[in-house]
């Protein structure tokens, strides 16, 4: 039985559950529910902090997990980023007051103040750049303020909070982070292939959108033009021999742009459908 650990709360959480939910796995009824056995899919699910999650992946004592790719570096284990999963992104960025620090390299013999120490210490070794890390759980915009630190090293959205601190971003993006499928080291486990494909699935799902429409057949060639699809959109004959209905695969941020293109060809009957899972 294959087992996988699962964010228990936070931002990486509910759509972790939503994703193995539309990949076809058994979902927990109650939020307070730690073990959930499914025993139709062959797999057993652990509710677990997302912090942890790295930690009980890189030791082997669970098959798979789901957690964020900053939490997985600042975790210090060996563990395989196996797929980006597409939600819960953020972007790593070090501040401080405006006039205070501009550049990493100003950051030597300085104070941050994080809540990602193994990140940052990391970060800051890579270029040679000596300065004293604090850990510190939870909010840590107003230590600077408060005199613990001289800097932080946060995730930034908007910059509003940081703003409202009276600081300023510096320096490049310490690190794009999102969800991802993690693995422990080596080969992987019985039953994890199977667990790949079902989120591929819909991760893919995600991304395309079903395309329908009736086009005269002497535009087939100049309609496959704009919609090609996968491998070739599916052409088929209608009773008026003179009309094809075509279905193709398209992408969704595409869709509308693709709808029109194929109006002004001379399409009609356009409809969009949305796919809920795929194997390609």
């Amino acid at each position: 039985m294959l087992r996988i650990a699962v964010p228990n709360k936070g931002s990486l959480s509910e759509p972790a559950t939503t994703l193995l939910r539309e990949a076809g796995y058994k979902a927990r009824r109650d939020s307070r529910e730690l073990v959930l056995h499914d025993s139709e899919n062959d797999v057993e699910f652990f509710f677990l902090r997302p912090r942890d999650i790295a930690v009980y992946v890189g030791s082997g004592t669970v098959d798979a997990g789901i957690t964020g790719r900053d939490l997985l570096i600042d975790s210090g284990v060996e563990a395989v980023e196996h797929r980006p999963l597409g939600f819960a992104r953020s972007r790593f960025h070090f501040a401080a007051p405006p006039a205070a620090i501009s550049s990493v390299e100003g950051l030597a013999g300085k104070r941050i103040a994080t809540s990602y120490r193994v990140l940052v210490e990391g970060y800051l070794a890579e270029r040679g750049v000596s300065a004293e890390v604090i850990r510190l759980d939870g909010a840590i915009e107003s230590t600077v303020q408060l005199g613990v630190a001289d800097a932080v090293a946060d995730v930034v959205e908007t910059g509003s909070t940081l703003r409202a601190a009276g600081l300023a971003t510096f320096g490049d993006v310490l690190l794009e982070s999102e969800a991802v499928l993690i693995r422990p080291t080596g080969d992987v486990r019985p039953g994890f292939d199977k667990l790949d494909r079902r989120i591929l699935g819909v991760l893919t799902a995600r991304e395309y959108v079903l395309m329908d429409f009736d086009i005269p057949v002497g535009k087939v060639d100049a309609a496959a033009a704009i919609a090609p699809g996968l491998e070739s959109p599916t052409v088929s004959p209608l009773h008026d021999g003179s009309w094809a209905a075509v279905r193709v695969m398209v992408k969704r941020r595409a869709s509308h742009r693709i709808m029109d293109e194929l109006q002004e060809l001379g399409a009609r009957g356009i409809l969009v459908t949305q796919i809920h899972a795929t194997r390609l």
